[in-house]
């Protein structure tokens, strides 16, 4: 699965591809992350949520945001897929390192 998100749509993916690897049900992520259940559905089939909530929710699921320009977007993710490749522990799992 892409992590490049152009939408909604695609970060709502994104969020359950990491909620379910990592075993939450819908139930406990939103609890872990002081959301509601229903904000964790909306958000996953692609539907708006607050911002901050957001973040809470993207933090509690082990996941980060980096915004960039388009352009530059292609080479990042070519970047990542060949981490990925070469380090698929990690990769998994993310950088505890800080």
């Amino acid at each position: 699965m892409s992590p490049l998100a152009g939408g909604l749509s695609a970060l709502g993916l994104i969020v359950r591809n990491a909620r379910a690897h990592g075993g939450f049900r819908i139930d406990d992520a939103a609890q872990l992350a002081g959301v509601s259940s229903d904000l964790v559905s909306r958000l996953e089939n692609g539907k708006p949520v607050t911002t901050d909530k957001l973040f809470k929710l993207l933090d509690t699921m082990g996941l980060t945001m980096l915004v960039m320009p388009h352009a530059q977007a292609s080479q990042a993710l070519r970047v990542v897929q060949q981490e990925t490749t070469a380090n698929p522990t990690e990769a998994r799992h993310g950088d505890d390192h800080g």
